[in-house]
């Protein structure tokens, strides 16, 4: 058996009746672990070679506390912890960053990404959907569909209300990861597996899929969809102000520059470089038609949107006569850039 490991978490977690897992919460994943760490807890676990989520009692919790306090002084305090646990263990181990199997693999994939250990789109997330059940979100806790009923009778006849927050294959993320450095206004908005970097700032209609995110300082007003990764800015001013909508999705990355501004109602489908400004209400997409302007305003030619892609400095607008995209260059776009900052 190799001890050389991509990740390791040590969980706890919701199953249905059935014994199916429903969600994982892991307090201390690992990426890449010391082999001396893995070779301590193979044995306790059974583990011997690739990916597997092994389900562990709280004896044996107890015995890898015993057996990893020399070496993780972190983990060994974390199972300990496990050891007094109420509620189902479960052991993920990856030996490599491939297809996910699993319900407790796909929570780790994405508790790697909240807990900034990988970046958007730096783990595989190939095949997450199926292997995440589609649940109440309640106040007890996560549910099964099919049992959510009956949950909600006996609570009443406890003279409680068990409250639905929402049904989705997603949690959101502060119930399990809460970055450190960040302003989230409504929590709800971010999902698990969402990355919001040191200095962001969410506001009440920000969101925040999973594998997406911010590398942060930067303020967040509108949408950040999977696969958009938005850069950092030298600060909150000169950050990345995203109001309008950044689509991604796929195998596609869209990578959005350092002082960016994307404005209310906007969005974009391609990459941006730093200090671009896209105006209010304009949606860029690859396949969009550009004018190219030069600094008097006279039309250069005409291309698609991608070939812009991850350019510097450009402002992207449409005529208000015309109706045509429009993008100028340097000094004025840098200008505006500014000017608008400055007003946000």
């Amino acid at each position: 058996m190799s001890n050389s490991l991509f990740s390791i978490a040590f969980g706890v977690g919701t199953q249905n009746r059935q014994g199916a897992w429903l969600e994982v919460f892991y307090a201390q994943p690992l990426l890449n672990p010391s082999a001396e760490l893995v070779a301590a807890v193979a044995p306790i676990l059974g583990y011997t070679e690739g990916n597997q989520a092994i389900t562990f009692t709280t004896a044996q919790a107890a015995q890898l506390a015993e057996a990893v306090k020399g070496i993780d002084a972190v983990q060994g305090k974390l199972l300990t912890r496990l050891a007094e646990s109420h509620k189902p263990l479960v052991a993920t181990l990856l030996a490599e960053d491939a297809q996910l199997t699993s319900t407790p693999e796909a929570y780790l994939k994405l508790h790697l990404l909240s807990h900034r250990l990988v970046k958007p789109h730096g783990v595989s997330l190939a095949g997450i959907f199926p292997l995440l059940p589609n649940v109440a979100w309640t106040s007890q806790g996560a549910i099964d569909l099919s049992e959510l009923a009956e949950m909600q009778l006996e609570a009443r006849l406890r003279g409680e209300l068990l409250e639905v927050f929402s049904v989705d294959k997603f949690p959101k993320m502060t119930d399990y990861v809460v970055p450190t450095g960040v302003r989230i206004a409504d929590a709800a908005r971010l999902r698990l597996g969402a990355y919001v970097g040191e200095g962001t700032t969410v506001m009440h209609e920000g969101f925040i899929n999973f594998n997406a995110g911010t590398e942060g300082p930067g303020m967040i007003e509108g949408r950040v969809s999977a696969g958009v990764f938005v850069g950092k800015g030298s600060d909150l001013g000169g950050g990345c102000s995203t109001m309008g909508t950044l689509s991604g999705g796929g195998n596609i990355v869209i990578k959005v520059g350092e002082g960016c501004l994307i404005g209310a109602n906007a969005g974009i489908g391609i990459p941006l470089g730093d200090r671009n400004t896209v105006e209010s209400g304009l949606y860029v997409t690859a396949g969009t038609k550009v004018a190219l302007l030069d600094e008097h305003n006279n039309l250069v030619k005409v291309v698609k949107a991608r070939e812009l892609a991850g350019q510097t400095d450009l402002l992207f607008r449409r005529n208000s006569e015309t109706g045509a995209v429009e993008c100028k260059t340097h000094k004025s776009a840098i200008e505006l850039n500014e000017a608008l900052h400055a007003h946000n």
